[in-house]
């Protein structure tokens, strides 16, 4: 499974970078708002931070006016990838777009039948949101692996990018459930590598060093 990184924050991005395990970067405009920069300006320095594929949204709601944005877009970087809403207007969108070789992210999934419109459409990537679904009582892994299954029964090459991710027990279960990516919040991704008996093992491996007679 890939991981990539849910923010907007530059030092988050910088501090799992080095761990060897960003392979790509989502944003949105909530996640910008909240760093109080210039949108180009962070993606442009994401873009230089991040070698895999970072996601950038489209604020506009109409199909041309996303065309234009979009093709502004992709001049920052050659990793930028465009971040589409799933409507009517977004699926154009992201049919033209696949059509001028340019990569997109359908959002804001929550239906397997959006899932296959969005992948129809020629999508690079979707996002269905596993948390929201979550938070209305419809469990949110099923979709993950029904969306798999469509997408391994037509060999689509449509990934799909697990969202709305809140906890270790969605990383895991959208690893299990076949998702090609999970894109995980900055403030979570410490939060998988630590385990209360991880850290209680190191203090006594410590502990019981410092009786080791030492010459």
């Amino acid at each position: 499974m890939k991981f990539f990184l849910d923010t907007g924050n530059v030092e988050e991005i910088k501090r799992i970078v080095r761990l060897g395990l960003v392979d790509g970067v989502t944003t949105n405009p909530s996640l910008i708002a909240k760093e109080g920069r210039d949108f180009k300006e962070v993606i442009k320095e994401i873009t230089s931070i991040v070698d895999g594929p970072v996601s950038a949204e489209v604020i506009s709601t109409k199909g041309e006016e996303m065309l234009k944005e979009a093709e502004e877009i992709v001049k920052w970087a050659p990793n930028v990838v465009i971040k589409l809403p799933m409507t009517e207007d977004g699926l154009y969108a992201c049919h033209e777009l696949t059509k001028r070789g340019i990569k997109t992210n359908v959002t804001l999934i929550f239906t397997a039948a959006q899932g296959l419109m969005a992948a129809k459409a020629g999508a690079t990537y979707i996002s269905p949101f596993v948390g929201r679904l979550d938070d209305i009582g419809v469990e949110g892994m099923k979709l993950i692996r029904d969306l798999r299954t469509i997408i391994d029964n037509y060999n689509m090459p449509t990934e799909i990018i697990v969202a709305s991710v809140r906890s270790i027990a969605h990383v895991e279960q959208a690893a299990i459930a076949g998702g090609h990516i999970a894109t995980i919040p900055g403030s979570l991704v410490p939060t998988l590598w630590k385990h209360p008996l991880t850290d209680n093992g190191i203090a006594r491996f410590l502990k019981d060093w410092e009786s080791v007679p030492k010459k």
